[in-house]
């Protein structure tokens, strides 16, 4: 792991935790964020030992979304000519892009830790996680309405998938606020805790019953439910069996197997 100025990075019994550390700054996402997570998480998949990520925000806040300051800074290259400035902006788009799909791809489960603002590019780096759990002063909210543009790193495209479409456009075309209890009843949050201290200690512990599995088991279940998202079950089913017939063989299942029937607990490999 390297030093990072956006983020703090710390793997402790498995879990990498992953937590925006700009508190100061209400975790706004500047520069170094959009280009340390895409490394954060290169680092996540070249690394065996990890096998969960648990992605909070230091202080107060999740993250207020895309700091403004670097909004300021990309409105100062654009130049006359219209075209150009298209392909630059373009550009600058898929690159933000990215920086969430490396999330959204992660072979390995990501669960995202919200207290307070989760708004507008934070609703984007949720809505690319496995599971979200909030603290009960949770603040959600699409806001980039508000600020007269679409959202466009993931937020229209991926949160439909998880709290339906017609929920979505409200949220996205009044820019409301979302708080906790709201959250819980559509479907956006899994669970939510009294305080920010419960909260990460329950999320913790989430990760900490997952990292106990099969590193093999849980990458093919991520890997068959990514896949569904774009295919049919018939396809699906197909893609099951073929990477099963290879996964089946491996000593995790063996092991598994041996200690239920020994009602013990099973250690596996990285």
């Amino acid at each position: 792991m390297s030093d990072y100025s956006a983020f703090k990075v710390e793997l402790t019994d498995h879990i990498a935790h992953v937590q925006i550390n700009r508190p100061e700054k209400i975790n706004a996402m500047n520069a170094a964020f959009w280009s340390e997570i895409i490394d954060i998480f290169q680092w996540v998949e070249d690394t065996d030992e990890v096998r969960v990520v648990v992605l909070s925000g230091a202080g107060k806040h999740f993250s207020s979304g895309i700091d403004l300051m670097l909004l300021a800074s990309v409105a100062n290259e654009l130049g006359k000519d219209v075209g150009r400035n298209a392909r630059l902006l373009r550009r600058k788009v898929l690159q933000m892009q990215e920086s969430f799909s490396v999330v959204d791809r992660c072979s390995k489960p990501v669960l995202a830790a919200v207290q307070g603002y989760c708004i507008g590019g934070a609703i984007d780096l949720i809505s690319a996680c496995d599971m979200r759990y909030a603290a009960d002063d949770a603040l959600f909210s699409i806001r980039e309405i508000d600020m007269g543009m679409a959202a466009d790193v993931g937020t229209l495209q991926r949160l439909p998938r998880l709290i339906g479409d017609g929920m979505m456009r409200e949220m996205a075309y009044t820019g409301r606020n979302v708080k906790a209890d709201e959250a819980l009843r559509i479907g956006l949050v899994n669970r939510t805790f009294p305080s920010h201290e419960q909260l990460l200690e329950g999320v913790l512990a989430i990760a900490g019953e997952i990292a106990e599995k099969s590193p093999i088991a849980v990458g093919g279940s991520k890997r068959m439910i990514a896949y569904m998202r774009d295919h049919s079950v018939d396809d699906g089913l197909e893609y099951i069996a073929t990477w099963n017939a290879a996964m089946l063989q491996s000593a995790d299942l063996k092991l598994a197997m041996v200690a239920h029937m020994g009602k013990q607990k099973p250690v596996f490999d990285n």
